[in-house]
């Protein structure tokens, strides 16, 4: 009876250690943003060096839609809110989604 109370306490044990669900940033491309504004956005807002950046922004605009990133949900939902701010800001129609890995 014993053993099956500890098994129980483990199984609960492992449950809480699961990590945090992590999201994908990504960047939708469109035919209005300039190429140098998401440039300016991926180093800005996710650390990138200017040619990191480059390949990302290249990778959205050919393939509609690029990752900037993986991170837990308030930091991916932050960035999402900073950049839709950002480009609003400079009345680019620029869009970041995020997405469970």
């Amino acid at each position: 009876m014993a053993q099956h109370k500890d098994d129980a306490i483990l199984e609960a044990q492992k449950a809480k250690l699961k990590p945090p669900p992590m999201f994908k940033v990504m960047l939708l491309n469109d035919d209005y943003t300039p190429m140098e504004f998401v440039v300016v956005v991926l180093q800005k807002f996710f650390a990138m060096t200017r040619e990191r950046a480059t390949q990302v922004m290249l990778k959205v605009h050919r393939e509609g839609i690029g990752v900037c990133g993986v991170y837990p949900r308030d930091v991916a939902s932050t960035k999402v809110q900073q950049v839709a701010a950002y480009s609003r800001k400079h009345q680019h129609p620029l869009q970041c989604v995020m997405e469970e890995t």
